[in-house]
């Protein structure tokens, strides 16, 4: 990887990882199949805790929109940390999804996900970046602004 490895690059930004999420319901975090690793739907949460709550437009500025899905995409990270072993087993992020609530006439959706993908670019690097895809709907579950889909391709 160029200019250091993930756990490296983590490191030298300051940023620390929230404990792995735990289920709010009948599901598992991440499924791996082939090369392939799937997460569940990150939310904005520190343990069970949401900090932030509501939609993007209404009671949410999109400063904390931008924040919310910052801290999605750390706990994704650390979902992804305590499956695979290590961030450096990441050889491509296949996919990144930041789902949005949002009052009807919100149309600042790309300023909100760059919080999830600035986090990504500085730990992965331009190269092993994908896509995304970015959604705004009426709601997301427990109440959170933001919700970040995540697939890595990760080795053995």
């Amino acid at each position: 990887m160029v200019n250091g490895s993930a756990e490296g690059r983590l490191a030298a930004l300051g940023l620390s990882l929230p404990p792995a999420p735990t289920p709010f319901g009948s599901y598992v975090e991440a499924v791996r199949v082939g090369d392939m690793v799937y997460f569940s739907g990150m939310l904005p949460a520190v343990g069970h805790d949401l900090p932030i709550l509501g939609r993007l437009g209404a009671e949410l500025t999109v400063e904390e929109g931008h924040k919310a899905a910052q801290m999605a995409v750390l706990s994704g990270l650390s979902a992804a940390r305590a499956f695979l072993g290590s961030l450096d087993r990441v050889t491509r992020v296949a996919k990144l999804g930041v789902y949005i609530a949002t009052a009807g006439d919100f149309r600042e959706h790309p300023r909100v996900a760059d919080g999830a993908s600035d986090v990504m670019r500085a730990v992965f690097g331009e190269a092993l970046l994908s896509g995304r895809v970015v959604l705004g709907v009426a709601s997301l579950p427990l109440g959170v602004p933001v919700e970040v889909e995540l697939l890595l391709e990760a080795a053995g």
